[in-house]
């Protein structure tokens, strides 16, 4: 749950398969803190509703249930008509809004494409102020992610330092010259690609023609976080005096297990 701050109302969101949310209940409140329910129903009833959030499941939902919804458009208008989101979830199969229990957290909440629109009909004047602190939340969003890629980004570099310092003092013959040197390095390199991604530096490039960077520039979080693994321990295996065929069996045995115990790891998603 992450939080706004609308014209003085606490607006809470939450994430759901990488869709946004947000809560009908809070934006209610701005109308009227004590019948939050009651304002969402009067909303839902009405035709204008009904007509908007079928189209929106129409174009979203490939389990919606469009027989079921006709019955419900057709109701709409009537004195006796009521609708309630549990109601709707159910009788169509709806995923644009979601019915949440607890006494924290709990209430109806809604994709933004909805909610925006349950917002405009609260009030105009809000909507815009909602839009606008939404957007910020996820302009704050997408700074942090983009720092938190790039310091786990740099952790791989420092990490490969001290891979780069093992083969300098192991591998490295005396009194070779750069470029000698260089094809080692890169040689050293390919052995983790080829351990963590399958490929090497080259066979990566000549599949991503005009894209900038390396194959490193381009993996997740879950990677990185492999990849810095598999430097420190190839620095320790080239140490032991490992030939590289075998280094090579190894790492990439590492590399499975760590990516399968890795994913779906909590800390990880934490770090995305």
């Amino acid at each position: 749950m992450k939080k706004i701050i609308t014209k003085g109302i606490k607006v809470y969101t939450f994430q759901q398969n990488e869709t946004d949310y947000i809560s009908l209940t809070d934006i209610a409140r701005y109308k009227d803190k004590e019948r939050t329910d009651y304002i969402i129903q009067n909303w839902m009833r009405n035709r204008d509703t009904i007509e908007f959030l079928g189209i929106w499941e129409r174009i979203n939902n490939p389990n919606f249930k469009p027989i079921e919804f006709d019955g419900l458009r057709k109701e709409a208008g009537l004195n006796s008509f009521s609708l309630t989101p549990k109601r709707w979830i159910l009788s169509v199969n709806a995923i644009g809004i979601i019915a949440k229990s607890g006494r924290y957290g709990g209430g109806t909440f809604a994709h933004k494409d909805i909610a925006f629109e349950f917002a405009s009909w609260i009030s105009a004047e809000f909507k815009l102020y909602l839009i606008k602190e939404f957007q910020r939340l996820k302009e704050e969003e997408n700074e942090r992610l983009i720092l938190g890629w790039d310091v786990k980004r740099q952790l791989t570099k420092i990490n490969y330092l001290i891979h780069t310092d093992s083969i300098k003092e192991n591998l490295i013959p005396q009194s070779v010259t750069k470029s000698q040197a260089k094809v080692i390095y890169a040689s050293e390199a390919d052995i983790l690609n080829v351990a963590l991604f399958g490929k090497t530096a080259k066979e990566w490039r000549d599949e991503n023609i005009g894209k900038d960077g390396n194959i490193r520039d381009y993996c997740d979080v879950l990677h990185l976080v492999v990849l810095a693994n598999l430097e420190g321990i190839n620095a320790e295996l080239i140490r032991q005096g490992l030939p590289q065929s075998e280094r090579l069996v190894k790492l990439n045995q590492i590399a499975i297990y760590q990516m399968q115990s890795l994913v779906g790891n909590v800390s990880i998603k934490k770090l995305k």
